[in-house]
C-alpha cells in the first residue's frame, strides 16, 4: 500500500488525492510551493489551506492585494487570488512532508506542462530551494547559474524573474528564520517586478 493510500484509510474524510494548483487562471505571479501538507491541502484539497504554513502566507497576499481574505481554512470558503497562483513542485503528500528526489521528478513533467500554458507570467516566487531547484528544471534552466538565497533575484529572461524566499513552514516562522516583515518584503518586491501595485501595507514593522 502506498503512503498516499495508507494517509487516505487512516482519514477517510482527507482529499488525499493530487492536489491541484490554486488562483488566477492567467496570474502575473506564481507561488511555488513545496508538496500538500499531511494536516493541511491533503486534508482540504487546496494548496496551504488548513495549515500553519498558510497562515503567513495567505495573510501576506491579503494585505499585498493578492487575496480576497486572510485566512484559508477550507477549499469551499471562497477565497480567491488576484493576479496569483500557487503551484507545487510535488502533488501529492510526501512522506514526513519531505519529498524524494524521484518524486521531485516524477511530477515536475506536470509543472513544467502547467507553466507552459500560463503565458500572463512576469514572477515566480519559490517558497524554499526545493521550490527554486524544482521551478528552474521544469524551466529547463541550469542551477548553478541561478543560486537559491532568501530575498534573491534571477532575472530568468527579457520578461520573466524568479524572487526568492524561506519557506513559509511552522519550523521557520517559530525559530525566526523567516518573519513576517522578511516574508512581505520578498512579497511586495514580487509585486513590483510584476508591474502590481505594491500597497504600503506589506511594508509595516
Amino acid at each position: 500500500m502506498t503512503f498516499r493510500a495508507r494517509a487516505r484509510a487512516a482519514h477517510p474524510d482527507y482529499w488525499a488525492r493530487p492536489v491541484p494548483s490554486f488562483g488566477a487562471a492567467e496570474p502575473r505571479i506564481v507561488i511555488v510551493g513545496l508538496a500538500p501538507g499531511m494536516h493541511g491541502a491533503n486534508r482540504t484539497g487546496r494548496p496551504f489551506t488548513g495549515d500553519h504554513a498558510g497562515i503567513l502566507l495567505y495573510r501576506t497576499l491579503y494585505e499585498a492585494g493578492l487575496a480576497s481574505a486572510p485566512v484559508s481554512e477550507s477549499a469551499a470558503d471562497g477565497l480567491a487570488l488576484v493576479n496569483a497562483r500557487i503551484v507545487n513542485a510535488v502533488k501529492c503528500v510526501p512522506p514526513e512532508n519531505k519529498p524524494l528526489p524521484r518524486e521531485i521528478r516524477s511530477c515536475n513533467a506536470y509543472l513544467a506542462a502547467e507553466l507552459g500554458r500560463l503565458s500572463a507570467v512576469r514572477v515566480y516566487l519559490a517558497l524554499g530551494r526545493v521550490a527554486h531547484d524544482a521551478l528552474l528544471m521544469a524551466r529547463g534552466l541550469p542551477r548553478p547559474r541561478y543560486p537559491f538565497g532568501h530575498a534573491r533575484e534571477h532575472r530568468l529572461d527579457a520578461a520573466q524573474y524568479l524572487v526568492d524566499s524561506y519557506h513559509c513552514s511552522r519550523y521557520n516562522t517559530s525559530t525566526g528564520r523567516l518573519t513576517a516583515q522578511m516574508f512581505r518584503a520578498v512579497v511586495a518586491r514580487a509585486c513590483e517586478l510584476a508591474g502590481l501595485p505594491v500597497r504600503a501595507s506589506v511594508f509595516r514593522p
